[in-house]
């Protein structure tokens, strides 16, 4: 018998699902080459979903549902309404662009975004290890589907080639990981795990070997090396609004797996799993800062760019335990979450600019085609500086903020090593503001290639301007984030 709690748990869930399909069926009624009727009511359908997340945030409840298969936590509903409101200014800023490309001549762009979403949901909802690998591969097979959309595109069937080859990869060793674990612990309950691995019960050996399979399938996920060869191809290849898809919001539900797996259910094996995320973050930021100075094309910059900031959120799950008590988990997981809400928001706002400038047959996708942005468009060109400022950590913006939190949990650790590490961190990040330097440089001293006006729908310049100032605001004032993050997760450890 489920009980109504267990609907309650999962209400967005089953409205997004709802609509998705409905918008599916209705869509095939909208004749309109922008399919006008369909991306209003994927909008409206993300706004409603997104208040009812806000609503249940506010209402800092925790639930369980279908005999524990689902929680519904604020730090849960945080990430979602978070992921929810990214997914609609993907799609505010990805709109034009995909019209000019034919990618809507149905509406699979929309339907298969909201899928992605109802992935994510389920990923951060799920506290059994089924429940995740399905939210997983719901999110990943829509990807799929997105990144191969330009059907006649030689280059994005490519990507999608790459990015399903190497995603499958991903999901097996993940799998593989959760079967080792279910096989030692006898549960796939993610709290019973929990309990079986802190009554010192269960074989260490065992225990780590799946672990290992289960770090390594969240590397590919978060894109950290030495698992992040599709993240430059497929950022590449794959259609600009799409890139944005797969960059931004997964990004919120890749940090809440990680949390439920490790944190969650493996909290009693931090001292190996600290050990291993400290190894993928010291060798994401050293790849990632050092292979986009190389870089020409901007997408492919961002792209080793990710690399870098997922490494770097990384350094902030390494404080959480500290030679076996836990009173800086909080410290350190809240700042780690505080990272990558701002990695994704700052995300939003670049490649924003980047859809924005690319026109009917050209792809604004060359650094030296930002040259003098300044001249053509101030406001572009200011809210595209104020995004390479922020991802290079110059202060006050949001990104000096996020990186200032997730070093001083590492320093407050007060462990050697983790110093040694925070150290590494700032150097990296000072190599890494060279190639970010060099994109403001060129739209503020370069003369223009184009002399051709850029313009855009109100709904497009309202949110870039909005975008842009939040990046700002949130840098002078971090207090409410940074609040807002700290108690999600003080109830996720409490409950």
């Amino acid at each position: 018998m489920i009980d109504n709690l267990s609907w309650i748990a999962v209400y967005p869930e089953i409205v997004l699902m709802v609509m998705a399909c409905a918008i599916t069926l209705l869509d095939l009624a909208d004749k309109s080459p922008r399919r006008t009727a369909t991306y209003w009511m994927t909008l409206l359908t993300l706004g409603a979903v997104a208040m009812v997340e806000y609503s249940y945030a506010q209402g800092d409840v925790t639930r369980y549902g279908f005999g524990n298969m689902v929680v519904s936590d604020p730090m849960g509903n945080w990430l979602k309404f978070f992921a929810t409101i990214a997914l609609m200014v993907t799609l505010v800023y990805g709109r034009g662009y995909a019209a000019d490309r034919g990618m809507l001549r149905g509406g699979e762009m929309f339907t298969l975004s909201l899928f992605s979403l109802l992935g994510m949901f389920v990923m951060i909802s799920g506290n059994n290890f089924l429940v995740i690998y399905l939210g997983l591969e719901l999110l990943t097979l829509s990807s799929y589907a997105l990144v191969a959309l330009r059907r006649d595109n030689a280059t994005a069937t490519e990507a999608a080639m790459k990015y399903f080859v190497l995603g499958a990869m991903a999901s097996g060793f993940l799998l593989y990981g959760m079967s080792m674990l279910y096989g030692a612990t006898g549960s796939l309950e993610i709290g019973a795990v929990f309990q079986s691995v802190n009554s010192g019960q269960v074989k260490h050996q065992v225990l780590v070997f799946g672990l290992v399979f289960i770090v390594a399938g969240l590397g590919f996920k978060l894109g950290v090396v030495p698992f992040h060869m599709w993240i430059p191809d497929v950022y590449q290849g794959a259609p600009t609004s799409v890139t944005l898809l797969i960059g931004g919001a997964p990004k919120l539900a890749a940090f809440a797996i990680v949390m439920r797996l490790l944190v969650e259910g493996l909290m009693p094996l931090a001292i190996d799993w600290q050990q291993m995320l400290a190894v993928l973050a010291f060798a994401s930021l050293l790849v990632g800062n050092l292979a986009a100075i190389a870089q020409t094309n901007i997408k492919r910059m961002l792209a080793f760019s990710t690399i870098s900031h997922m490494g770097f959120m990384l350094l902030g799950l390494l404080a959480g335990v500290v030679n076996g008590n836990t009173l800086s988990a909080s410290n350190a997981y809240s700042s780690s979450m505080f990272y990558v809400v701002t990695y994704v928001l700052t995300t939003l706002a670049s490649f924003g600019v980047i859809l924005l400038l690319s026109r009917d047959g050209f792809e604004s996708e060359e650094i030296s085609d930002f040259a003098g942005l300044n001249e053509r468009s101030p406001l572009y060109a200011a809210v595209m500086a104020i995004c390479m400022f922020s991802l290079a950590g110059v202060p006050p913006l949001v990104g000096f903020y996020a990186k200032l939190s997730v070093l001083q949990a590492l320093i407050s650790s007060g462990q050697t090593p983790y110093l040694m590490l925070s150290l590494f961190a700032v150097l990296m990040s000072l190599i890494g503001a060279f190639y970010y330097l060099r994109v403001v440089k060129v739209m503020y001293f370069d003369r223009p290639t184009s002399t051709a006006s850029i313009t855009a729908s109100l709904d497009v310049r309202a949110v870039l301007s909005i975008n842009g100032a939040m990046v700002l605001v949130l840098g002078v004032m971090p207090g409410g984030l940074m609040t807002l993050c700290a108690h999600s997760i003080v109830k996720m450890l409490t409950t």
